[in-house]
């Protein structure tokens, strides 16, 4: 959560020069009965007439959960079943590219997972300390910073904080230093803030992020085991 995923599919669609389609996964679903296939059929029409591009769905998760998920009969499976068809009718060569991407993938539906589909996953960690230190430069560019800030000694503080929890502390930092009456913000301001601002990525959801993913990742070579000798 707030490790960058979406910013990732951004630069991704930059440095390939393709169009990108961002869509959320929840403002997809409608009350009214099939306008959320409707949507879904846009969405890739759109993609396929503006290709090269990568269709994004954020929070894949809120359309595609497992069909089993629940006891109760998923009054979105038509809606996952429009997705998995949408999917299927891309062919290689046609330029169009689908990324999905969530905070729960243990909840994914198996047949997104399978080759062809969402084939191949990537686990994107917080940021290590150097990664936290460019963060940092990058969100205090335009700050009055005091001459006692040190970015770096800031950046090896921040132990399992994401980009997200990176802005929070900085925008604490900041508002630290209005309620000082000050032109500048000072490290006294970002000490306070780190008292206020805690980290959202704990060492144990990284065990289980691991775990699961080696969970998965089994799943989807049984699968293509499967689809070679079908």
């Amino acid at each position: 959560p707030g490790c960058g995923k979406t910013l990732l599919a951004k630069a991704l669609a930059n440095e390939s020069q393709a169009n990108l389609i961002v869509v959320r996964g929840p403002e997809v679903l409608s009350k009214w009965l099939g306008e959320s296939e409707r949507a879904i059929r846009e969405i890739f029409r759109k993609g396929k007439s503006s290709s090269p591009c990568i269709i994004l769905f954020d929070e894949i998760d809120s359309l595609g959960k497992a069909r089993y998920a629940s006891e109760e009969v998923w009054s979105g499976e038509t809606i996952l079943s429009q997705l998995l068809t949408q999917m299927d009718s891309l062919y290689p060569g046609e330029g169009v590219f689908v990324i999905g991407s969530t905070n729960r993938p243990d909840i994914l539906d198996p047949s997104l997972l399978r080759p062809g589909r969402l084939g191949v996953m990537l686990y994107v960690p917080p940021p290590d300390v150097s990664s936290r230190l460019e963060i940092l430069r990058i969100l205090t560019k335009r700050m009055p910073l005091g001459q006692d800030v040190d970015l770096r000694s800031l950046a090896e503080s921040t132990q399992n904080f994401t980009g997200a929890d990176l802005e929070s502390l900085c925008r604490e930092a900041g508002l630290s230093a209005i309620r000082r009456r000050s032109e500048v913000v000072a490290a006294e301001d970002f000490r306070e803030a780190i008292l206020r601002v805690k980290p959202s990525f704990t060492k144990e959801m990284e065990e289980w992020y691991m775990e699961l993913g080696k969970k998965l990742r089994s799943q989807v070579i049984r699968a293509k085991g499967q689809a070679q000798y079908a």
